[in-house]
């Protein structure tokens, strides 16, 4: 008798390509993945109603949501209009104590307004912070990643990350995160699964530890 499958949607970090999930590979006779795609936001978009939209995309019912970084942000807001079999977040935060102390320093002066001009301009900087650390080593790399470059997106995503509001994490999440994510330090996580060595990049550096443990992940305790 063959089981049913079991849907996983992946949503990428901000500016990022569905290619960062080209070394995950889950069982085919038990998964299919569904890559999401960063949309341009509308002209004074709220969060919450761009996760309406993007769920316009989701077209299966209990599904698995996956997200990195911004977009661990993003399906979180998704999972608040859609029943979820799983909500995964990698290399992400819950609510908005996890943010770095930077971060919150940018909400408060609303000095990330200041930010984005110069960074749609420049990769480097940009992948930096939404990316990860050693920028000069993967240029290339994220140059190939690294797929929204539209002032209008950059803008909001920036604002829509600093601004975030969630004030207590959604119930039955999944936070996976490594201890050594320069972007969102381990510092300020709570409540996580820890892969060491794993940095803001890790989806891609470590993917084995993925392929082997997210089946299990995704099937514990969601009968």
């Amino acid at each position: 008798m063959s089981q049913e499958l079991i849907h996983v949607y992946l949503m990428p970090g901000m500016a990022a390509s569905p290619e960062i999930f080209e070394y995950i590979n889950l069982p085919k006779e038990q998964f299919r993945m569904h890559y999401l795609e960063w949309i341009l936001p509308l002209e004074n978009e709220s969060l919450p109603a761009y996760a309406k939209r993007m769920n316009t995309f989701v077209k299966h019912k209990n599904v698995v949501l996956l997200g990195v970084s911004f977009g661990g942000v993003l399906v979180q807001e998704m999972s608040k209009y859609l029943k979820v079999r799983k909500l995964i977040i990698v290399s992400s935060i819950k609510s908005m104590s996890e943010l770095p102390r930077h971060m919150m320093i940018l909400k408060t002066t609303k000095a990330y307004k200041l930010l984005p001009t110069q960074w749609a301009s420049n990769i480097e900087l940009f992948a930096k912070y939404a990316i990860g650390e050693n920028v000069q080593k993967r240029l290339d790399l994220y140059k190939k990643y690294l797929s929204v470059n539209d002032p209008r997106y950059l803008n909001w995503a920036i604002r829509e990350m600093v601004c975030w509001d969630q004030k207590s994490e959604i119930p039955h999440i999944v936070h996976i995160h490594g201890d050594n994510d320069a972007v969102f330090p381990i510092k300020y996580i709570k409540d996580c699964i820890l892969i060491k060595g794993g940095t803001h990049v890790m989806i891609l550096n470590k993917y084995r530890w993925f392929n082997a443990n997210l089946p299990r992940i995704i099937l514990e305790d969601s009968e």
